[in-house]
């Protein structure tokens, strides 16, 4: 498997850089992965399309403002780019600046707050901040939008790079697939019958990494850290026993979910992953998932293509291009179901 078996053309113009003005007005894209069929719907339509009984599992992490701006003390800008919180008062994060930043370097930010850069680990940095992490982000910090949308972030984004059901802080990226839910979808889909169960995937900034090995298989996903309690296992094991399908919420949770299950079966898990799933993956628990559309040779394709079948997927892209769908973050969305030849044991 080639890196450029998983690309596709895409008008810079259908990279979305705005919300739409109310979340379940995007278009959803339903793709059969056994027959390639596909039907374009929206996502309001959601609910119509799941059956009493099936259970939908989402990725409750919340978006942390995890990008922060400051300076050296010989006045030269350095931005912050959080990766992952370590404690209270540490993390591993990204820096930019002009010249290489040295261990032992301060960084002084807005009101006063003092950043020490401990030590260097690969692409990353370890800091020291003066004061709870979390408060610095919450007065200080900027959202974190990906880097295909070309502007700065602005106060809505603090709301709408958020899923209505964020619980968890730590993510530096959205799940974006749960970008699409809000709270009369969620009613709807509770009338209809459908359950609803968490994991935490902590998105790092990782996820924009591209692949640049072109022989996929050499390819090394960056570590995340997740959560699949016992109560999640538990409520999956009754809806499979009742008939009903696990609806995955974006690929964070399908990475979740597959990761708690590598022993052979759903089991409780706590701690990091770099799963890396691509065609030819036996799948083990996911049977229906919702996602965003996702960049030309990532990581992310390649899970939808293991999941629906590589060709499938690619002609639904080429689809939504035709029909002008919005891509990535703040985009349009897909519902797709498991090919053939992807059922897992």
């Amino acid at each position: 498997m080639r890196r450029t078996d998983f690309t596709y053309e895409l008008p810079e113009d259908l990279i979305a850089q705005q919300p739409l003005g109310e979340r379940a007005a995007s278009r959803l894209l339903v793709l059969d992965g056994e027959s390639g069929a596909m039907a374009d719907r929206r996502f309001s339509d959601l609910p119509g399309l799941l059956r009493p009984g099936d259970l939908l599992v989402v990725n409750d992490t919340r978006v942390i403002p995890a990008r922060l701006y400051g300076r050296k003390a010989t006045g030269g800008r350095v931005e912050i780019l959080i990766e992952r919180l370590e404690s209270d008062n540490e993390a591993l994060a990204q820096l930019r600046a002009s010249k290489p930043t040295r261990p032992g370097t301060v960084i002084e930010l807005e009101g006063g707050v003092s950043v020490r850069v401990m030590t260097r680990d690969g692409d990353f940095y370890r800091l020291a901040f003066d004061g709870d992490i979390l408060a610095v982000l919450d007065s200080h910090g900027h959202v974190p939008l990906p880097p295909y949308i070309r502007r700065e972030d602005t106060g809505a984004d603090r709301h709408r790079y958020q899923t209505v059901y964020a619980k968890r802080p730590g993510a530096v990226a959205a799940p974006t697939a749960g970008l699409h839910f809000d709270r009369p979808v969620l009613e709807a889909l509770e009338s209809r019958g459908v359950g609803r169960a968490a994991v935490t995937l902590h998105v790092g900034a990782g996820t924009f990494q591209p692949v640049r090995v072109d022989d996929i298989r050499r390819h090394r996903m960056h570590a995340e850290w997740l959560e699949v309690p016992a109560a999640t296992c538990e409520t999956i094991t009754a809806a499979r026993q009742r008939g009903g399908r696990v609806v995955a919420v974006g690929t964070t949770v399908v990475r979740s979910l597959e990761t708690a299950a590598r022993r052979g079966s759903l089991q409780p898990f706590s701690g990091f992953s770099d799963l890396f799933i691509h065609p030819g993956y036996d799948f083990r628990v996911v049977d229906v998932m919702i996602t965003n559309f996702h960049l030309p040779e990532s990581t992310l394709l390649m899970l939808v293509c293991a999941f629906a079948g590589t060709d499938q997927v690619l002609a639904a892209y080429r689809h939504a291009v035709a029909e002008r769908y919005r891509f990535f973050s703040y985009g349009d969305a897909m519902f797709v179901t498991r090919g053939a030849e992807t059922a897992g044991s």
